[in-house]
């Protein structure tokens, strides 16, 4: 799959809601009823960072949720991203981008959301075919308006602004023309999820549905 094949299916993924959930989940089964709380929220891309243990288990009890995608999140090595593939992910997403984690992603059929920090990486990735890039860690470099001001000379760039987003400030973002989505984890907080509050969750991802862009 070319680079800008896989931009295109990257950014019908972002298309799907304005929060694409970042979740580091502990317990699979925890997984299904978190996505299917999600879910049924209108938030229906899903990334299972690959940060704890249960990661690849949750992403295969994910998959099977009617109505959503699941994606793998910190993808650092083209180890991941076969795991990643293996266990179900619709998409990947990683925090930078290398020329060997895009090969194996390439290599495997996998979309992903490469990051980018700086003009110069969202220019190497474009370069590559990447139109559609993750902006991290967004909170850290600047914000809205760091991204605002990448508008202007690079305006083919789309991207998903992750780290530091909650929901006071995701309606910052989501007013640039250069965003398709906001990536956060105000939407399934570890104490709601550690008490099942699935409902709880459900309000939380359907306000974060609701937001305009």
């Amino acid at each position: 799959m070319t680079p800008a094949e896989m931009s295109a299916l990257t950014e019908a993924v972002c298309r799907r809601a304005p929060v694409i959930p970042v979740l580091v989940i502990e317990d699979a089964a925890t997984a299904r009823p978190l996505a299917e709380a999600l879910v049924a929220g209108g938030l229906t891309a899903l990334e299972v960072t690959l940060r704890t243990p249960a990661a690849l288990e949750a992403i295969r009890a994910m998959a099977e949720v009617a109505g959503g995608m699941v994606g793998a999140g910190t993808l650092l090595t083209p180890e991941d991203v076969r795991a990643a593939r293996a266990a179900g992910a619709g998409f990947g997403v990683s925090p930078g981008a290398t020329d060997r984690l895009l090969d194996a992603a390439e290599a495997e059929g996998l979309p992903i959301l490469p990051g980018a920090a700086t003009a110069t990486e969202a220019m190497a990735l474009l370069d590559r075919g990447y139109s559609v890039q993750k902006f991290f860690p967004a909170g850290s470099i600047g914000g809205a308006p760091a991204l605002a001001a990448l508008a202007a000379p690079l305006p083919q760039i789309r991207f998903c602004p992750t780290g530091g987003i909650g929901a006071e400030t995701a309606p910052d973002y989501l007013r640039l023309p250069n965003v398709l989505c906001v990536g956060g984890s105000w939407v399934a907080p570890k104490p709601m999820v550690a008490a099942g509050d699935w409902a709880g969750i459900t309000r939380l991802a359907a306000a974060a549905a609701g937001l305009p862009r």
